[in-house]
């Protein structure tokens, strides 16, 4: 009995607070695998671990503006947006985003121009792959593309003007993005054409603030007032799932097709392992709002939110 029993005892993981040593509302988090990662967030605050956050070490990331996404194609190339305080502004023709890359593992970060870019918009979010594809978007529904690891830049024709805020692109042709009016847009051409979803019964004043996909057809996207909408055929059709929470949730990822995570407004941490059937909340260990999650692999997660928190998984 002990025997069939002692396999759902090792499923059970916790969650526990790391150390930073700092109080940036950190926006971001990546790793590349269970010991190598980065944590970023407001006045250019940029973390590095290199033993899962047991330790974290301030970085110089060139930069005092706020950095709002992190993404790392691979341990030397890795990618920042980054957003500057209105009222810091220069000149009136500074834009109020741009991008930063790193080519050596994050010793030195660089700034990138996007040409013909609108100074007054502002970028959320980047997704990257290893054939040099890449995207950007934010404000306004305003998509930028690279095929060339990002040297040249490409505004996309975008179906809304809606803001968006989060995204995932499965290859080089499949993604879809997700923000403000309820939005969910996909491509299936690398962003040369987009299809908007339409879900059903869902309010325009939902926000959905991030998705995730583990293949081209499932899908979920959470958002606003704790909402979750899954899809099993690449986001043709969306239907809603019971998250269990009214808080709003700020990003989820799944790390297969049955076991996810999602996070949110007063430390909220809620668990499926069966798709999103059903949700259950998880302690977190702080009432921070948590804006992001990441998961290098089934046993081992962090999230981040205010207040230089960072809370970690280990199974």
């Amino acid at each position: 009995m002990l025997l069939l029993a002692s396999p759902a005892f090792g499923q059970v993981g916790t969650w526990a607070r790391q150390r930073t040593g700092s109080l940036a509302w950190l926006h971001s988090v990546f790793f590349l695998d269970q010991n190598r990662g980065w944590a970023a967030g407001s006045k250019g605050t940029l973390l590095q671990t290199s033993d899962g956050g047991n330790t974290w070490t301030p970085r110089a990331a060139q930069s005092k503006d706020a950095i709002r996404d992190l993404f790392f194609v691979d341990e030397r190339n890795g990618w920042m947006v980054v957003e500057v305080n209105v009222y810091e502004l220069k000149t009136k023709d500074d834009p109020r985003a741009y991008l930063m890359k790193t080519t050596d593992g994050g010793e030195h970060w660089n700034r990138v121009e996007i040409k013909g870019f609108d100074i007054d918009a502002i970028l959320v979010r980047a997704v990257f792959n290893r054939n040099g594809r890449g995207w950007t978007f934010g404000e306004a529904g305003s998509i930028w593309a690279t095929r060339d690891a990002g040297e040249t830049w490409r505004k996309l024709q975008s179906p809304t003007r809606r803001l968006l805020l989060g995204g995932i692109f499965v290859d080089d042709d499949r993604g879809w993005i997700v923000g403000a009016g309820a939005t969910i847009i996909q491509t299936s051409d690398g962003g040369e054409t987009w299809y908007q979803s339409t879900l059903p019964q869902v309010e325009k004043t939902v926000r959905f603030n991030a998705t995730t996909f583990i293949d081209n057809r499932k899908g979920w996207a959470v958002g606003s007032g704790g909402i979750v909408y899954n899809t099993v055929n690449g986001g043709r059709t969306w239907e809603r799932q019971q998250s269990t929470v009214p808080v709003d949730l700020f990003d989820v990822k799944f790390v297969d097709g049955r076991e996810g995570w999602a996070v949110g407004a007063e430390g909220t941490i809620i668990h499926t392992v069966d798709g999103g059937e059903h949700w259950t909340t998880e302690r977190s260990g702080t009432e921070h709002p948590l804006e992001r999650v990441f998961f290098a692999d089934k046993n081992h997660g962090w999230a981040v939110g205010f207040g230089g928190t960072v809370v970690s998984y280990l199974r």
